[in-house]
């Protein structure tokens, strides 16, 4: 018990001990140096007679066995001291005192075998044994005065925030598997993400320059081409995804069964795209799948109206755009079925466009609202109601966008098992605002096609998703498990989700990914990751000095595992995140933060040996601008036609009612 009398006793023992010590070191010197005393006079009859005592004793036998003796007593003396610590003494000098001091100790005894006066001899051994002694003692109390715990070794807490991971390499047909290594408590450790269930969806985060596309998304790309998924690409940085996905196909054809067909829509360069209508009238079954497309392509225009869905203003121009989808599905079997007829035959006067979509019964609930504010001169209600839809459409007025969006290349079910199909669309940064708003629509209705059960496997991947509107992306992420479809989103930030998705759907997304991997994120998104991946146990230290003592506590508590902070400050090619596992591959360590291991050699020779994208046909602008004016000939055509007839209906109504009356005049008569 640390009472006041067991301190005493304790330090009375060590006092005597160092005693002890040093009176054998002097007994020690008076023996080896016994000339020299006699001749200073400094000798006595009774000290010899007891030092022929001792020496019968075989104590102060030779010249180190009284040295290690008082050595020995000097280490016991210090067991049991306990100096006032300093946090400013380091190891590497109190090893520095005792290792010049045990040289020092030991190397005196050569003095003795030199052939020199006495006198000298016992200066220089007693004062360099002496020094040697002070030193050992001076650096064995420093000891004693270190603080083993050095608070200031590691000031940003990382080796504390270090946790176990998964170090296996589990690998199944559908997995993503990133080679990586780790801190654990110091030492760097070679790890493994293993993403054994993409279909559960990968978010993958990260602001510009953090390695999204560099470190995880090419892997997602190569990985699965490898392993026979069929896919689509959302390529927002046309072409560089694009390029990646081609030579991967071309590197792993022969890992195919059936080859896919590689396919490419970019509004740029005509001559490196496909044609593809994403109105294929073959693939709407009914009418709910024109509500789709009109609302898709409506708020792809307008990305301020997802949060505004439900108004008067959004929904009135989705169903007039509905109404026109429709009608062109019907009209003679989907001839005219594309959006630029859409948008042509949006731009008809009322007097003629309204009768033509009368003539189906299917979308008269649809345009009655429209027709009534028409036929009762509410002008500014009807252009309220259609002017929005019309703007919007018309942006999309261009050659280069009706060359692409009216031919029929290839269709959109990408993972049909007789024509499986690797398919990548290109956007443009600089007109994402046109470009955005068509792919919305290729991308909805692909997904229809493609969350079909019976397919084949398949990845789809979307670059800087937030860029383009995807409806009911939570009802893929949560249905397409069951048929085998990969989704993986790419965003900067969960800010940027909310701006461009609204806050709920955003959540809803956020939510119900089940791996996600960031690189560095800030704000709430840093905030909201370091809740998900948890806390963990972490040691506490501190220490309190003061002028009589120094206390060391230790403790533990939970701690988040990685912190916001740390999520905001990683590097690039550094992750945190967390992985799903299934029922056949349980997964205990799901959580990471690691450094990803890109063999960047290889990578670069790869890049080096890429094909270009191949030409796939050679379009001049006269063909270009001629399919430009057909389509706006059909729509004249179509309504010259529809017009024409109704004119022709009502005029024999006419005839007819004009022949009654000269019936019924004529009985009269």
């Amino acid at each position: 018990m640390q009472t006041g009398e067991n301190i005493q006793g304790l330090r009375k023992i060590i006092d005597f001990t160092r005693l002890l010590s040093l009176l054998v070191l002097a007994i020690h010197v008076y023996i080896s140096c016994y000339g020299a005393f006699k001749q200073w006079q400094l000798t006595a009859g009774i000290v010899d007679h007891l030092l022929d005592i001792i020496i019968k004793t075989g104590i102060a036998d030779g010249n180190l066995k009284p040295k290690f003796i008082a050595l020995g007593l000097l280490a016991v003396s210090l067991i049991g001291a306990k100096g006032r610590k300093d946090e400013k003494i380091s190891m590497k000098t109190a090893m520095i005192y005792i290792g010049i001091g045990l040289v020092i100790y030991f190397i005196t005894g050569f003095f003795l075998l030199l052939q020199i006066s006495l006198i000298t001899t016992a200066i220089l051994y007693m004062g360099l044994t002496g020094t040697g002694y002070l030193l050992i003692l001076t650096g064995a109390t420093l000891l004693s005065r270190l603080i083993s715990i050095r608070l200031q070794g590691d000031i940003f807490n990382r080796e504390n925030e270090t946790f176990p991971q998964e170090e296996r390499l589990l690998e199944n047909e559908y997995s993503i598997n990133l080679p990586a290594q780790y801190n654990l408590k110091g030492k760097i450790r070679r790890s493994w993400i293993n993403i054994i269930n993409p279909f559960r969806a990968l978010l993958v985060i990260g602001t510009p320059g953090s390695g999204k596309s560099y470190f995880v998304i090419r892997h997602v790309i190569d990985q699965h081409i490898r392993k026979g998924f069929t896919m689509f690409v959302y390529d927002f940085k046309f072409d560089d995804l694009t390029i990646i996905a081609y030579n991967t196909l071309l590197r792993y054809r022969s890992n195919y069964k059936r080859l896919p067909k590689f396919y490419i829509i970019n509004f740029d360069d005509l001559s490196r795209s496909h044609r593809c209508n994403p109105l294929d009238p073959h693939s709407m079954t009914d009418i709910t799948d024109a509500t789709e497309s009109a609302r898709t392509i409506m708020l792809g225009l307008n990305m301020e109206w997802i949060k505004k869905q439900g108004d008067f203003f959004v929904e009135s121009p989705i169903n007039y755009v509905t109404a026109i989808i429709w009608f062109l599905k019907k009209y003679e079997d989907g001839k005219f079925c594309t959006l630029p007829h859409v948008i042509e035959l949006m731009q008809v006067d009322y007097d003629e466009l309204f009768p033509v979509l009368r003539t189906e019964k299917e979308i008269e609930v649809l345009i009655n609202p429209f027709i009534s504010a028409y036929v009762n001169k509410a002008r500014e209600q009807l252009e309220g109601q259609v002017a929005s839809a019309k703007i919007g459409m018309a942006r999309l007025s261009s050659p280069q966008l009706y060359w692409v969006l009216s031919g029929n290349d290839f269709t959109l079910d990408i993972n049909s098992p007789d024509e499986p199909k690797i398919v990548c669309m290109g956007n443009n940064p600089q007109k994402i605002q046109v470009y955005g708003a068509v792919l919305s629509l290729y991308v909805t209705r692909l997904v229809k096609l493609v969350n079909r059960k019976g397919m084949q496997k398949s990845s789809l991947i979307f670059d800087e998703f937030p860029t383009i509107y995807l409806n009911n992306i939570d009802s893929l992420v949560a249905t397409a498990r069951s048929n085998k479809v990969a989704t993986t989103l790419g965003i900067q930030d969960f800010s940027q989700l909310k701006k461009d998705y609204g806050k709920d759907q955003a959540e809803v997304i956020m939510n119900i990914v089940g791996n996600i991997v960031s690189g560095q994120v800030v704000g709430d998104t840093a905030k909201q990751l370091s809740e998900r991946f948890g806390k963990i146990i972490q040691e506490r230290n501190s220490i309190s000095i003061n002028s009589a003592d120094t206390s060391v506590s230790k403790s533990t508590q939970l701690d988040y595992a990685v912190p916001a902070s740390r999520i905001a400050s990683l590097s690039s090619g550094e992750f945190v995140g967390m992985i799903a596992d299934d029922p056949d591959n349980k997964i205990d360590l799901k959580v990471f933060h690691n450094l990803i291991q890109n063999d960047h050699n290889k990578i670069n020779n790869e890049i080096n040996s890429y094909q270009p994208l191949p030409e796939i046909r050679t379009v001049s602008e006269e063909e270009i601008q001629a399919n430009y004016n057909q389509i706006k000939e059909d729509v004249s055509k179509l309504i010259a036609l529809e017009v024409g007839k109704l004119e022709n209906y009502l005029k024999n109504i006419a005839e007819r009612h004009d022949n009654m009356d000269r019936d019924d005049n004529a009985l009269s008569l």
